[in-house]
């Protein structure tokens, strides 16, 4: 009996000490509760009965050379719905499918879809929102927000880019600037019952959007505007399939215009820009033929530059020492390689000439000489020191890089052939940013677009810079192929794109594209002015034109009539007159 007592008396102390135990943890467990965690659970216990919709920030403009706005922003609203606060959903249905256009079927669907916000529609003009707004329907949410606009529709669009449904940049400067053009989203919290019901009298807490940062650029409206119609007047003219032309300033870099027509409409982006019917065409198809219109050709595609490139092999012979201007040669109508016979444009021969008339007449012989006293490690090396076998680092997504044969696959006959421009291939950006740097003293400036971040009140934040690289070619080398080139249009066959009162340099290029037999060419011009200090480099190229199909012919002008209106402009003077 006493042995039973004991016993029990141990059960009820253990069972003591047990709820001692869990009592002393409950008790530290409230007191965390209380004390050290209280915050934290105060915030979860907000965040239940706090509902939150996004404030969109206001993107950042951008802005040409003289200030003119390309890129600005239109106020739009988004229409949401709250499930739980609706009272009247059939009035609620009635009025949004009216207001929005829209099948009353999909949206009741969405209304009444058991969601904590539910969007109905996304950029809806103000004027529509402002009426949906004034019909007070109870569980409907009308937000401003903003939609890219572009006052000037197709100017440059390959070059600005454009945005998507969210707002953020999908090509050119704007997917390339996203970090500065896109601001910082507000918040609109506010207080819901457990239901999810607002409670009107707490309210609701804002935190107010941050609008993003301008981006001042080079390109200048007027230049560009200009441009384009001289492309687009060209390519109707010639029937060309595509025209592109470059304008920039060679000393810096900065990049004045840039054309690829056919251009799009920036407020239309997701419409083709021809007539095409493409009803029959499925999902993929219709989305390749947007990204090939949507493609720079100027940094996105590579092509045979022909005998603009001949100014590559006339700077690289002139800075080795492997030929002068007084050299001379004889052009029979081809030069024999090895066994291959490889014609110049002109089958009857130019007969005896020096480099400098060589260069005039664009012969192939007298520059498939040069490439061959230079040999290929020279060749390369030149290559390498000029720039060609990197990209130039424009500041627009997908440049292209040069396609080359490599050095130990190339004997003379590529020698040759890449010596006046065919068989390998490179993009038009980087033949004006190679050129530049051949043409302004030997140093090779990164082409760009982008020159400052501005705040929206106009200030400047950030100058941006780019890399320059010094001494790719020597001072005078640089003087004596500005004058050659100089003569190529004075006196040349480049005569096409002379302007009296201005000195101007160029050469002129006609290539074909492959296969041969197809009998597709590639007309251009490249052309700089004034000769002596250039200011403006322009590059003119049209692809597959019909009929004459020459590039001092069709390319020459075009360039010529550009700077008659761009050197006024910029304020470059004549500086002699051709009667005298």
């Amino acid at each position: 009996m006493k042995k039973s007592l004991t016993f029990h008396r141990k059960k009820v102390w253990l069972v003591l000490a047990i709820c001692s135990i869990l009592l002393l943890g409950l008790m530290v467990r409230l007191v965390c509760l209380m004390g050290f965690l209280s915050d934290h659970y105060y915030r979860k216990a907000e965040d239940l009965h706090e509902r939150e919709r996004d404030i969109k920030a206001e993107r950042g403009k951008i802005l040409d050379a003289a200030g003119k706005v390309l890129a600005d922003n239109r106020t739009v609203c988004t229409i949401s719905v709250i499930h739980s606060q609706i009272k009247e959903p059939e009035k609620v249905i009635r009025v949004l499918a009216e207001k929005l256009s829209m099948d009353p079927v999909q949206v009741r669907k969405q209304v009444e879809k058991v969601s904590s916000i539910e969007r109905i529609r996304t950029n809806v003009d103000k004027e529509t929102g402002d009426q949906i707004r004034e019909c007070q329907l109870e569980g409907v949410k009308v937000d401003e927000d903003y939609k890219r606009w572009y006052p000037y529709g197709d100017l440059a669009s390959k070059v600005l880019g454009f945005t998507g449904g969210d707002n953020q940049g999908i090509i050119g400067l704007e997917v390339k600037y996203e970090d500065v053009l896109r601001g910082e989203n507000g918040k609109i919290l506010t207080v819901t019952d457990a239901r999810g019901v607002e409670l009107t009298d707490k309210g609701e807490k804002r935190k107010e959007p941050v609008a993003g940062q301008d981006l001042r650029i080079s390109l200048d409206a007027s230049i560009q505007e200009y441009v384009q119609q001289a492309a687009q007047k060209v390519m109707e003219e010639k029937q060309a399939d595509r025209v592109s032309i470059l304008l920039m300033n060679p000393q810096n870099g900065e990049i004045y215009a840039c054309v690829n027509v056919p251009e799009f409409d920036l407020n239309q982006p997701f419409e083709l820009n021809t007539e095409q019917d493409t009803s029959d065409l499925s999902q993929q198809e219709k989305q390749d033929l947007l990204n090939q219109m949507w493609r720079n050709p100027c940094l996105n595609d590579t092509y045979e530059p022909g005998s603009t490139f001949k100014i590559i092999t006339m700077a690289a012979g002139l800075e080795e020492g492997v030929v002068t201007e007084e050299d001379s040669f004889y052009c029979p109508g081809y030069k024999l390689v090895d066994d291959r016979r490889i014609h110049c444009a002109n089958r009857r021969g130019h007969g005896s000439q020096n480099f400098v008339q060589g260069a005039e007449n664009s012969c192939n012989p007298v520059f498939i000489e040069v490439g061959l006293r230079l040999g290929v490690d020279n060749y390369y090396k030149y290559f390498k020191q000029f720039g060609l076998l990197k990209k130039t680092g424009i500041d627009l997504p997908g440049e292209a890089g040069t396609i080359m044969h490599q050095k130990n696959k190339m004997g003379n006959v590529e020698l040759a052939t890449v010596s006046f421009g065919q068989s390998f291939q490179i993009t038009p950006i980087q033949l004006a940013a190679t050129v530049s740097g051949i043409i302004n003293g030997g140093k090779r400036v990164t082409p760009h677009f982008a020159v400052a971040v501005q705040s929206p009140d106009g200030r400047n934040i950030k100058e941006l810079s780019y890399p320059v690289e010094q001494g790719i070619l020597s001072e005078a080398t640089s003087r004596r192929v500005r004058n050659i080139l100089e003569k190529v249009v004075s006196e040349g066959s480049g005569k096409n794109a002379k302007i009296e009162g201005y000195s101007i340099g160029g050469k002129t290029a006609t290539s074909q594209t492959l296969p041969r037999s197809a009998n597709r060419y590639i007309s251009s011009f490249l052309g700089f002015a004034p000769a002596e200090e250039p200011i403006v480099l322009g590059l003119c190229i049209i692809h597959n034109p019909q009929g004459m199909y020459y590039g001092g012919t069709i390319a020459a002008p075009v360039i010529r009539r550009i700077f008659e209106n761009v050197l006024p402009y910029l304020g470059i003077e004549c500086s002699y007159s051709l009667d005298k």
